[in-house]
């Protein structure tokens, strides 16, 4: 398949000699030829004087007519019809079994979720508030922190842990969404999954700062 680049339009009927330019001083004459679109698909050239071609357009449409496409009226289908259509995006759909029609992986998909769910609260019911912890996300360092919120929250689905870091390495002082979940100085709070926090003995580093020089 080889694809042409066609433009313009076929010249049904020989250009006119050009007329003789206006005299001096005075406007271009008006050379409007009608049209009726009787002689097939395009109508005479109109021949022109200095370039200036007038064109009228009696097709009766307006300016920005079309630009609401919400008024343009549109080709709809019955339910039923489109439900019998054997070349449909929902017939195609339905014979490979995807998206919605995929009834089995749907609820596959379901019962994983609902064991990650049961999971996630059987790792967070085991974290204490108060506790150290030790936080290690996917492509960061360790960082070590105190356990200060458990359970569910307003601006995500599951559970999740409320920290608090050593070190300002977080992104709130505990408030997310205009609700407060724990107390701390800003940039030292931080949620994250339970899976990532592990409870365990891990003092606070003295990094030396109250002492004297």
């Amino acid at each position: 398949c080889k694809l042409e680049l066609v433009v313009g339009s076929p010249q049904f009927f020989p250009l006119p000699p050009p007329p003789p330019p206006p005299p001096s001083g005075s406007p271009p004459p008006n050379w409007g030829v009608p049209c009726d679109n009787s002689q097939g698909w395009g109508c005479p050239p109109a021949p022109c004087s200095n370039g200036v071609l007038q064109v009228i357009d009696r097709s009766g449409a307006r300016i920005g007519e079309y630009e609401d496409v919400s008024r343009v009226e549109k080709y709809e289908m019955a339910e039923s019809d489109y439900e019998k259509r054997p070349e449909s995006l929902r017939s195609f759909l339905r014979q490979r079994r995807w998206g919605r029609y995929d009834t089995e992986g749907t609820r596959r998909r379901a019962d994983e979720q609902q064991q990650r769910r049961a999971q996630e609260a059987a790792l967070a019911a085991a974290l204490p508030l108060g506790a150290r912890c030790q936080v290690r996300l996917p492509g960061q360092p360790s960082k070590l922190a105190t356990i200060m919120y458990v359970g569910q929250t307003d601006f995500k689905p599951g559970y999740w842990v409320g920290v608090r870091y050593d070190e300002p390495l977080g992104k709130h002082d505990g408030s997310v969404g205009g609700r407060r979940y724990f107390e701390c100085q800003p940039k030292y709070g931080a949620f994250v999954k339970p899976q990532s926090v592990t409870p365990g003995d891990f003092p606070e580093e003295d990094n030396g700062l109250e002492d004297e020089l």
